[in-house]
């Protein structure tokens, strides 16, 4: 997976292969059998589906590296080097080689097109499970073209209006895409969420672990907050709000919901087992030592995040030592199977968006707000401020991947660490460091491609 049109045309055909069962699904390269010609059957379609969720527990995606290169870069954690990865002493300058999440959210992407672009009509079974399952693909695109945009856009480096390019078709006749602009990407990205919403149907939602109709909803919520959307953002979280599907998880389950699945407070989560987890190279061993020091245990907690939460608020409870370490010891905390399902959108988040969205439009924001707290043995707040929604947000989101874009957007100063957390460098926003480099392999197998400026 060297490039983007690599992606495009072939790895979805091996990806088919490995991730389903049926005998209809097999193409191969050998045979340049087209995957499209494949499908015949809805239940063909619930395979790639399924295959798509897979692929986004990868250490390079939803796995681990996302969520810990966003909390790495925050006031929350610092790299220790244990194992050499997540360091930011470099001051923030990152590998042009590394592909980052580049090559897996174009997997993803390619495999939804796969889905979305299929005629129903042709195909056997049940016709409205299928109709639901391209609401399910087309959320997921919108959600891969989000997190491309947030990593390799520039709407916070401050050099230019370049977001990545939009891919709606599995093969179409541009094989060597441009970057569109951040506003075309994010108008691309709601025109998605509308789409799949209005395609699915809630009677087809039995699992948490797959998408559903709200989590359509949550993401528009999040993506309006991360852009400042804030009308768009307070209609979002009314449609999951009032779907009544979802609740706060009360204080004396917040540390043990960790070690479970598919609690009240979750609207969907990704799928990990005994068997399909990324094991040593997935969060929980990332974020913490084994028992017996062995283990990367590359990040640690930066000991003033101790001093953001009163003694009664459970939330504490998640913190611990390992030797005079600071660590993550409650979330994602399977050490030994590696097994934790990895939670992307929780009722809380939600409710975090909408009473920012509130206090923003002029809404009752301070309700909202305090719903968090009341559940968490902490105290409520007196008033309903941005620093306080963003502190609330900082306490109830940590080590989920949140920090990193909440300090960005709301234009915080970003420190640079070295391995034994003193900060080497302050930097401002915009700054051209907040954006990954386009990765050099798609530079050089893509013409059309420009690469962010400072690489």
């Amino acid at each position: 997976m060297k490039n983007l049109l690599y992606i495009l045309m072939f790895v979805t055909m091996i990806s088919v292969t490995v991730s389903c069962s049926t005998e209809d699904l097999e193409p191969t390269l050998a045979q340049e059998k087209s995957v499209e010609d494949s499908v015949n059957k809805v239940e063909n379609l619930s395979s790639i589906l399924k295959g798509i969720h897979s692929s986004m527990t990868s250490s390079g995606y939803y796995g681990r590296d996302i969520i810990i290169t966003n909390e790495v870069r925050t006031d929350n954690t610092f790299s220790n080097g244990n194992s050499g990865r997540f360091t930011t002493q470099s001051q923030y300058l990152y590998n042009e080689n590394s592909g980052f999440i580049w090559n897996t959210a174009y997997y993803v992407i390619a495999n939804a097109n796969i889905i979305i672009n299929t005629d129903l009509e042709s195909l056997e079974g049940d016709l409205d499970l299928g109709m639901h399952i391209q609401g399910q693909a087309t959320v997921l695109r919108a959600l891969a073209h989000f997190d491309l945009l947030r990593v390799y856009g520039q709407q916070f480096a401050g050099a230019g209006n370049l977001g990545v390019p939009i891919v709606t078709t599995f093969k179409g006749d541009d094989l060597f895409p441009a970057r569109n602009t951040i506003e075309e990407v994010k108008a691309a990205i709601y025109n998605d969420l509308e789409t799949g919403f209005a395609m699915m149907n809630s009677d087809y939602d039995n699992s948490k672990v797959l998408v559903s109709k709200f989590v359509a909803k949550a993401l528009e919520a999040r993506v309006a907050v991360y852009f400042g959307d804030w009308n768009r953002a307070v209609s979002a979280s009314e449609a999951v709000i009032q779907s009544g599907l979802y609740s706060i998880i009360p204080a004396e389950s917040y540390v043990s919901s960790w070690a479970g699945d598919g609690g009240a407070n979750v609207i969907f989560e990704l799928a990990a087992n005994l068997a399909d987890n990324p094991g040593i190279n997935g969060l929980a061993y990332i974020y913490r030592a084994n028992d017996d020091g062995s283990g990367y245990g590359d990040i640690q907690v930066k000991n003033e995040v101790l001093d953001i939460y009163e003694d009664s608020d459970v939330r504490k409870g998640i913190l611990g030592y390992q030797g005079d370490i600071l660590r993550n010891l409650g979330k994602y905390p399977d050490n030994v199977n590696n097994a934790d399902n990895i939670v992307l959108f929780r009722y809380e988040e939600l409710i975090l968006n909408y009473a920012e969205a509130l206090l923003e439009t002029g809404g009752d924001a301070l309700t909202q707000l305090n719903k968090i707290p009341a559940n968490r043995g902490a105290q409520p707040y007196n008033n309903a401020t941005k620093e306080n929604i963003l502190l609330e947000r900082r306490k109830e989101l940590i080590f989920e991947g949140f920090r990193f874009d909440d300090m960005l957007r709301s234009g915080m100063n970003m420190e640079a660490m070295n391995t034994q957390g003193n900060v080497m460098k302050t930097f401002s926003v915009p700054n051209y460091l907040f954006a990954w480099p386009i990765p050099v392999s798609e530079l050089n197998s893509n013409s059309n491609m420009v690469q962010n400026e400072g690489y």
